[in-house]
């Protein structure tokens, strides 16, 4: 129950490794919101949990504020924010990505960190205690060819953990970040273009383990870090990837 008496909003919880991450924090004993673009994706994990649905576009700050603003009534307080909500393109050259895939990509990856930082960061400074997890990827760590724009996303977030951690420190604010390799979620197939034996195949050849990242692993990792046994770690880009970036 390392979580026990905290209270969370997981973005993108309705599924893949957000929905992993809201199971492991409801077992450790958090309350949990569960926000997500889908609200039957929402509704549905909530209802397994006992937690509390909330349908927001990460990319609006209107959509933002308003869940702010809901969890901090709805919850009395906000403890844990872990940014998980996430797109990528299809795998292609970059200069063939479409303007519209480019500004999708970087609004929910990128925008959404700031949106939600100045929508609670306050709140937490006014309680002098929070935790931020962000969840980045392997590719901001070692990019593949043909989805340079994710990469760049991903590698902004890894960056964007760092300089909150070193400024948000002195309020008793942590800030840390996962990366993943590819996992079990709606976005496989996008990252792989296709999603085939043989594609898998060429995808976990790549990770000495020799299999991907699991809503259960992210979970694990995302209830230490956002529990008082983390204490003293802030500023960690946590690679979640069973080895992929040695």
């Amino acid at each position: 129950m390392r979580l026990e008496g905290k209270t969370a909003i997981i973005t993108g919880g309705g599924s893949g490794f957000g929905a992993g991450i809201a199971r492991k924090f409801v077992a450790e004993g958090a309350r949990v919101l569960v926000a997500d673009i889908n609200p039957n994706a929402a509704s549905a994990i909530a209802d397994e949990l006992g937690a509390t649905p909330f349908t927001v576009d990460v990319s609006s700050s209107a959509s933002v504020d308003a869940m702010a603003k809901y969890a901090i009534g709805e919850l009395g307080q906000v403890d844990v924010v872990v940014n998980n909500a996430g797109v990528t393109h299809l795998p292609a050259a970059m200069e063939t990505i479409d303007e519209d895939d480019f500004d999708r990509v970087f609004a929910v990856n990128c925008k959404s960190v700031y949106l939600i930082a100045r929508a609670l960061v306050p709140h937490m400074k006014s309680r002098e205690t929070g935790a931020i997890l962000n969840v980045a990827s392997t590719a901001g760590v070692s990019p593949r060819p043909n989805l340079n724009w994710y990469n760049a996303s991903k590698g902004w977030m890894n960056t964007a953990t760092k300089t909150m951690a070193v400024e948000l420190a002195p309020f008793g604010i942590r800030t840390n970040a996962l990366n993943p390799v590819a996992g079990e979620t709606p976005l496989l197939a996008s990252f792989m273009g296709e999603d085939t034996p043989e594609r898998r195949a060429q995808f976990l050849s790549t990770i000495p383990i020799g299999r991907f990242s699991t809503p259960e692993d992210m979970g694990n990792a995302a209830s230490f870090l956002c529990s008082d046994e983390a204490s003293m770690i802030t500023g960690v880009c946590m690679e979640v990837d069973g080895g992929r970036c040695i």
